[in-house]
């Protein structure tokens, strides 16, 4: 959207130079009769240099930030910056198609889960490379920040992986992710199903069966 406004834009201006310096006829008629080149009159006061405005989209110093509204499924409402709403590629890609006036729904994504992903969006963007200040963690404390983050129940982690994979928020889905990949490492089957309280719908021949079929995953 804004790229094509911008092109319009200079199209427009090329169309204005043409038609004031570029006639057809003026030019024509000038190259047929050519006229006397009049005495030079040298200006007596040196012309000021037009000062280029930045673009109307540029942020300069003091300026607030776009500001999104989010509803989860509940219905409540999470006023957030732009740059932590953009942290999800789904709700950037809604606002780029369809504008930010209104709220933008969230409907799979609970309040208290919405939260959390605020949280961690936040953090991410004030300590990004791209992030303005000189009071951003080294990446050290971040890895130690995240790693604080995720340790949550098991439903709650659960959801945020949910929450990550339908926002589109690639950094969170790796992050909780290999948080369960490495609460299975290790352990043998029956574990597993103890730690995430995973009942065992399997017949001991079906079981004797998926452990045949797949015997690397049990050496």
């Amino acid at each position: 959207g804004r790229g094509r406004m911008q092109a319009v834009s200079s199209a427009d201006k090329l169309r204005a130079a043409f038609a004031t310096f570029g006639q057809p006829d003026l030019l024509c008629s000038s190259l047929r009769a050519p006229r006397p080149h009049p005495e030079p009159r040298w200006p007596t006061t040196a012309p000021e240099c037009p000062q280029k405005r930045p673009p109307a989209s540029a942020p300069f110093p003091g300026a607030m930030a776009t500001q999104i509204t989010l509803r989860s499924a509940e219905g409540d409402n999470f006023e957030v910056d732009e740059a932590v709403a953009f942290e999800s590629q789904m709700i950037k890609n809604m606002i780029e198609d369809t504008g930010s006036e209104a709220p933008i729904p969230v409907p799979n994504v609970s309040s208290k889960i919405l939260a959390k992903v605020i949280e961690y969006s936040k953090y991410h963007v004030d300590n990004s490379p791209e992030a303005e200040g000189e009071n951003k963690a080294p990446e050290e404390e971040i890895k130690t920040w995240d790693t604080k983050f995720v340790e949550v129940e098991q439903s709650t982690l659960f959801e945020l992986i949910l929450a990550a994979n339908y926002l589109n928020i690639k950094s969170l889905l790796d992050l909780t992710c290999r948080t369960v990949a490495s609460m299975i490492k290790g352990k043998t089957p029956e574990e597993i199903r103890k730690t995430f309280s995973i009942r065992n719908d399997f017949t001991p021949e079906e079981e004797e069966e998926v452990r045949r079929e797949n015997a690397w995953a049990f050496e």
